[in-house]
């Protein structure tokens, strides 16, 4: 089975990425870069994904998006149209409107849909990802209770149990699953090298802001 991954550099994206490499081949990561915000696809750094393709050592299928609501998703099925895969794997876990959209695009195509963490424990889920590996950072925060202190901030186990207390206080999701964090990965057991953020800067306004990484290295293993 060849599979595409739907891909943008975080760790939902990168952990179903590894979970197909590991159960199946993974053929191509496939990256939207949106215009700005989108409802579908992650922004921050999403250039930053084209080192993430070279040290997993799959090809990518980078385009740039139109970001526009419904036009988008037309626009994503047009390019996974023309690859030569049997199934799409998305890193959705509990958002319908990424899912449902991405399933739709399955069906018209006769792919198969592959969602590993959909409506998974999202606590286990992250405890999961540190277990084997992952290295993550938080890069963006758009929700209450998320200060500026949160970006660069690395994903680790007293990291969870401050999402977990902020879920208490505010709902906010444990994963982000409702855009109140997004996430950048610096090494995973598939990454043949990590990745070192060498130069960044913290842009925070109101109660958002972004991590910017200007420049990263690449470190052996």
């Amino acid at each position: 089975m060849e599979i595409g991954c739907l891909f943008s550099g975080g760790k939902d994206s990168t952990f179903v990425a590894y979970h197909a490499k590991e159960t199946g081949n993974l053929k191509y990561l496939i990256t939207a870069k949106p215009k700005e915000w989108s409802y579908m696809f992650h922004y921050p750094n999403i250039e930053l994904t084209k080192i993430q393709a070279e040290v997993i050592g799959v090809e990518q299928i980078f385009y740039e998006s139109c970001s526009e609501k419904e036009t988008e998703v037309e626009e994503l099925e047009k390019i996974i149209s023309k690859l030569k895969i049997d199934a799409l794997t998305v890193g959705a876990v509990a958002s319908e409107y990424q899912r449902n959209r991405v399933e739709n695009i399955a069906k018209k195509l006769n792919l198969e849909l592959i969602s590993p963490i959909w409506n998974i424990d999202e606590v286990e889920y992250l405890k999961k990802l540190i277990n084997v590996g992952f290295k993550i950072i938080i890069t963006g925060v758009a929700a209450e209770g998320f200060t500026e202190e949160w970006l660069g901030r690395e994903i680790d186990e007293e990291c969870i149990e401050d999402l977990i207390e902020l879920n208490k206080k505010y709902k906010t999701s444990i994963v982000g699953e409702g855009g109140e964090y997004e996430t950048f990965v610096l090494d995973c057991p598939i990454f043949s090298k990590r990745i070192k953020i060498v130069e960044s800067k913290k842009i925070y306004e109101g109660d958002s802001g972004r991590l910017e990484i200007k420049k990263v290295g690449l470190v052996g293993k």
